[in-house]
């Protein structure tokens, strides 16, 4: 046997997938022209649970009924108070075989208003956010920024708030310096470029005018309430019974002079949520009941009753093994679950915080990550060899394009994702994903070679 031969046994190394299977680049571009639209349409939970319902009821799922009767090829989904959301596909297995679970999750890095907002200074109305998540504040300034959210009024009312993403509406944005008048914040450190607390957002200017003589001490805070009440019938008080997120305003887009990439906000982790959803809704008379969660508040640990560090998947699997008379307890042993989360993308441009050979590349296919965590692997559930194995098998019979990869380098930090919280039920967890760039900035690419074989790799897994 030759070197060459010998080299094409034995050893390996993610391809690019368009040179191994260019037909994919136009099955790609379609598959992707969909996914932009659910970004454009959910840059908040609750938008993005929206979506997915409306997903799911045309593709036929019901809202599950404890007093209903399953049977395999039943579809049925749990909408957790509106910002988490779980679907299953009844298998023709007994539920005892195990589930085939994947779980993303649908929050994103943001800037969300605090409980009393709204201020005056210098005759500028500004917004005070408390940001959400692991954003480099430096990145949100002079950002344009639309306002998501709800306020429920006195009586229980929900308003919907959005402003900034029709053609048209005005925007938000938050001020920076200009570079000669730059030289004190220059000296800051990076993670210092903006503080928390100058991350204001501007959201008017113009004094309110009366038809008398009084005044009134901050006039132009006063124009934008009475321009918010007329809007939305709301006071300022009204802002303690509010949630309200400040997102970018960018449209999703294709990137590059080829169209491979895409280039959005939130991205993390919602490639992942839409490609997780296509694949439920695709599923047909799968052997395993599949259940696909989309979760709330993993960027800031997952917690609250709508976060994977709660109990209410637990409930769900309580649900179905409920109605199909199985042994919950057997069944959770048997399952296995894909923590369906992105991966940073190796970035020649900052090499020297990853490690090149356990990197995962953009065009290479969706990335395995057998553990996660900081340094020393904290925060991880280290997935076993086994469940690697599973995995993989199951990708490779298929032809999925798939890499392994980790979060950088071993000592330059690390991150973490649900799958701890899964594997805690004492679920066969392991985290699959997209390999993102600029991941947890305002503007985020994936190839979308990439986010195709995702696609595929979760068909795949629930067939």
């Amino acid at each position: 046997m030759t070197a060459k031969e010998l080299e094409k046994e034995l050893l390996w190394e993610a391809p690019h997938i368009a040179e191994k299977a260019p037909e994919q680049n136009e099955e790609a571009r379609v598959f992707c022209e969909k996914y932009k639209e659910f970004l454009n349409k959910g840059k908040t939970e609750r938008e993005c649970v929206r979506e997915a319902v409306a997903m799911l009821s045309a593709a036929g799922y019901r809202k599950y009924s404890k007093d209903a009767v399953y049977k395999a090829g039943d579809k049925i989904y749990w909408n957790n108070r509106g910002k988490a959301l779980a679907a299953a596909t009844v298998g023709t297995l007994p539920l005892e075989e195990g589930l085939r679970m994947n779980g993303a999750h649908i929050d994103s890095p943001r800037l969300d208003l605090k409980p009393n907002p709204l201020f005056e200074k210098k005759e500028i109305a500004y917004l005070k956010p408390h940001y959400y998540g692991g954003i480099r504040k430096y990145q949100w300034g002079a950002v344009p920024l639309s306002m998501h959210g709800v306020i429920v009024r006195p009586g229980g009312e929900t308003v919907e708030i959005l402003i900034g993403e029709e053609e048209g509406d005005p925007q938000f944005c938050v001020t920076d310096l200009l570079p000669h008048l730059a030289s004190e914040q220059n000296a800051r450190k990076l993670a210092e470029g903006l503080k928390g607390e100058e991350l204001n957002i501007i959201i008017g200017s113009l004094p309110f005018v009366s038809d008398g003589e009084e005044t009134v001490k901050e006039s132009v805070k006063l124009a934008v309430m009475k321009l918010l009440n007329e809007k939305y019938g709301i006071t300022e008080k009204d802002f303690l019974r509010a949630e309200i997120e400040l997102v970018p305003a960018y449209k999703a887009v294709d990137i590059g002079i080829d169209r491979s990439l895409i280039g959005a906000y939130g991205q993390d982790d919602r490639v992942c949520a839409y490609t997780a959803l296509a694949a439920e809704t695709a599923v047909k008379d799968p052997a395993h009941t599949t259940l696909t969660i989309l979760a709330d508040k993993e960027e800031i640990g997952s917690v609250g009753n709508t976060g994977l560090n709660s109990d209410f998947v637990l409930h769900i699997i309580e649900d179905l093994a409920e109605s199909l008379g199985a042994d919950l307890r057997t069944a959770l042993r048997n399952s296995i679950c894909l923590s369906s989360d992105v991966n940073a993308a190796y970035d020649p441009t900052f090499a020297s915080v990853y490690e090149e050979r356990n990197s995962s590349y953009i065009n290479k296919g969706c990335v395995l990550t057998k553990y996660t965590g900081a340094r020393g692997k904290s925060g991880s559930s280290d997935a076993s060899a086994e469940t690697m194995a599973k995995v993989i098998d199951i990708m490779e019979a298929e032809g999925v394009f798939w890499q392994a990869g980790e979060l950088g380098a071993v000592d330059a930090g690390g991150g973490g994702t649900i799958a701890q919280f899964v594997a805690r039920m004492e679920v066969d967890v392991v985290d699959l994903g997209v390999p993102i760039l600029s991941m947890h900035s305002p503007f985020e690419l994936a190839s979308k070679l990439d986010v195709y074989n995702t696609y595929r790799a979760f068909c795949a897994f629930y067939k």
